[in-house]
C-alpha cells in the first residue's frame, strides 16, 4: 500500500501534525502488536480481577487474549506450606489461597514463629470473600474505558471509521471477557447448631517458619482445609467457548481496523496501550492483599514472650530450626501430636523423647502459671515461654548411643499420635494403613525403638533441621 493511500490527507496544512517532518509517512501498522503485549501483567490478578463486576466494563484491555483460554480455572491458586491442624487431625501439604491472603505468612523469614488469632466479623452468617470494590485494579478499569472514550469521541471528530469500529471492537471485547470469567468464591457454611470446637492450625512453611493461629473450627475449614472451587457465571463449557471465540473475532477486527487507521488514530491508540500496559504492571508489583475484601475475618494479634516487641508483627526470630519448633509448641501448649501429623520433624526415637520432654516442660510451667493468658496491658494473647533448653535437650537425646524410648504410647499427644516419615507427611489420618484406626500407638512406640540403631544414617538430615 502506498503510503499516501490510507493518510495522504490525514494533516491539513497548519496544523500541529504538520510541524513533524514527513508525520503523515509514518508507517505504524505495527501498533496492533501493542494491543495484544502485557500477558504477564494481566495474567498476575486474574482470578481476582474476574471476580469484579468492573470485569464487565467496556474498555482497552491488555493483552486481551491471555483471558480466552480454551478452559478456564476450577479452584484458585494455592500457596506451598504444610498446614496441620492441633487437634484435629485435618493436614494439607498446600495453603489455600484465602487463607494465604488473609494471613500473609509468606512474609516471615527463615526459622520466624508468629501467632495470631482469627475470628468472623458476623458470628452466623457465611462469610463472603470477594474483590474490593475501590482498589487500584478498578482505577485501572476506569482507566481503560477513559481511553477508551477518548479514542472514540476523537476517532468520530476525525471521521476515522476504522478507528470507530477498531475501538468498538477492541472494548465490546473485555465485556465478552467478563461474561465468561466472572465467578463467585462460596465458602462453606456450618448448618449444625451447638458449641464449635478448637480448630488452632499450625502452618509450617519450607523454610522452617512457623505460623500459629488460634480459631475455631468453623473458620479452620473455611479458609484452609475446604475446597475452593470457582462458581462461574456461565457455567456450560461449549458456551463459554462460543462466547472465546466471539471475543477472538473482535479481537482480530479490532487489530485489523487499527492497522487501517490514520495515523493521528494510531498515535492515540499506542499511547493507550503503552499507559495502560504500565499501569498494569505497577498494579501487578502490589502485594495481592490489597486487591481483596477479606472483611468477613478479623485477625487478632498474639505474640510469644521472647518475641521482638518493635515488630509491627510480633515476629520472633530464632537461629535454628530446633528453637522455632519449641516455641510452636509453647503457643500450642504442649500439644505434640501434630508435629508427627505434618512431618515437622524427623521420625527418630530421639527426637519423639524429645517431644515428649518438650511438651512436658510446657505442661510443668502451665501447672504454676498458664502459658497462655490475656495481656491487657497490650490487648493480645501471649504465651509465656518456660525456661528450658531446646537445643541442649535435642543434643542430649540424640548424641546418646545408648538413649532407649520408652514403651509407653506418648500420652501428651491427641488422639492421632502416628509418625509419618518427615518426607511424606500425611494428608489423611484415617485412610493409611498405619493410621490411628488400623495401629497401635504403644506398637508405634516400639517400632521406633527397633530402628533407633539407625538413626546414624539420618544425623546428616537431622543436623540440618537443628
Amino acid at each position: 500500500m502506498s503510503s499516501q493511500g490510507n493518510n495522504s490527507d490525514d494533516s491539513p496544512h497548519g496544523d500541529f501534525f504538520s510541524t513533524i517532518p514527513n508525520f503523515t509517512n509514518l508507517q505504524l501498522d505495527i501498533v496492533g502488536f501493542l494491543a495484544i503485549l502485557g500477558e504477564g501483567s494481566v495474567l498476575a490478578n486474574a482470578q481476582v480481577s474476574t471476580l469484579s463486576k468492573w470485569i464487565f466494563l467496556p474498555r482497552l484491555l491488555p493483552a486481551p487474549q491471555a483471558l480466552l483460554r480454551p478452559s478456564r480455572p476450577t479452584k484458585l491458586d494455592q500457596e506451598e506450606g504444610y498446614v496441620t491442624s492441633v487437634v484435629s487431625g485435618n493436614h494439607r501439604d498446600q495453603l489455600n489461597h484465602i487463607g494465604h491472603i488473609v494471613l500473609q505468612p509468606s512474609s516471615m523469614k527463615e526459622y520466624d514463629v508468629r501467632c495470631v488469632k482469627v475470628t468472623r466479623k458476623e458470628k452466623g452468617k457465611a462469610p463472603i470473600v470477594k474483590a474490593r470494590v475501590k482498589s487500584y485494579l478498578t482505577i485501572n478499569n476506569l482507566l481503560g474505558c477513559a481511553c477508551s472514550i477518548a479514542i472514540l469521541v476523537l476517532s468520530i471528530i476525525w471521521e476515522d471509521g476504522m478507528a470507530i469500529i477498531s475501538v468498538c471492537s477492541l472494548s465490546l471485547l473485555s465485556t465478552i471477557i467478563g461474561l465468561g470469567n466472572y465467578w463467585t468464591l462460596k465458602l462453606p457454611r456450618r448448618y449444625t447448631e451447638g458449641e464449635v470446637p478448637q480448630g488452632d492450625v499450625v502452618i509450617r512453611h519450607p523454610k522452617g517458619s512457623f505460623l500459629v493461629v488460634e480459631c475455631d473450627e468453623d473458620i479452620a475449614r473455611e479458609i484452609f482445609f475446604a475446597p475452593e472451587n470457582i462458581e462461574y457465571l456461565i457455567e456450560h463449557q461449549h458456551i463459554y467457548r462460543l462466547l472465546s471465540l466471539a471475543g477472538s473475532m473482535l479481537l482480530m477486527a479490532g487489530v485489523i481496523c487499527l492497522a487501517n487507521c490514520r495515523v493521528r488514530t494510531q498515535t492515540c491508540f499506542a499511547a493507550a496501550y503503552m499507559i495502560l500496559n504500565a499501569a498494569y504492571w505497577i498494579v501487578a508489583a502490589f502485594p495481592a492483599r490489597l486487591h481483596w475484601d477479606t472483611s468477613a475475618f478479623e485477625v487478632h494479634k498474639a505474640r510469644l514472650s521472647t518475641c521482638d516487641k518493635s515488630d509491627k508483627h510480633f515476629t520472633d526470630h530464632n537461629k535454628t530450626f530446633t528453637e522455632a519448633l519449641w516455641k510452636v509448641i509453647v503457643a500450642t501448649k504442649g500439644e505434640i501430636g501434630w508435629v508427627r501429623l505434618g512431618g515437622a520433624a524427623p521420625d527418630t526415637a530421639g527426637w519423639n523423647a524429645w517431644l515428649r520432654a518438650a511438651s512436658d516442660a510446657v505442661k510443668a510451667s502451665n501447672r504454676g502459671h498458664p502459658v497462655a493468658y490475656y495481656n491487657h496491658t497490650d490487648d493480645m494473647t501471649e504465651y509465656k515461654v518456660p525456661d528450658w533448653n531446646p537445643q541442649g535437650n535435642l543434643g542430649k537425646y540424640l548424641n546418646n548411643p545408648d538413649f532407649k524410648a520408652p514403651d509407653t504410647p506418648m500420652e501428651h499427644a491427641p488422639e492421632t499420635p502416628v509418625a509419618y516419615a518427615p518426607d511424606t507427611p500425611a494428608t489423611s489420618t484415617s485412610s493409611r494403613p498405619d493410621g490411628p484406626l488400623n495401629r497401635n500407638p504403644t506398637a508405634a512406640v516400639k517400632d521406633m525403638y527397633n530402628q533407633h540403631k539407625q538413626a546414624a544414617s539420618t544425623t546428616a538430615s537431622i543436623s540440618r533441621h537443628s
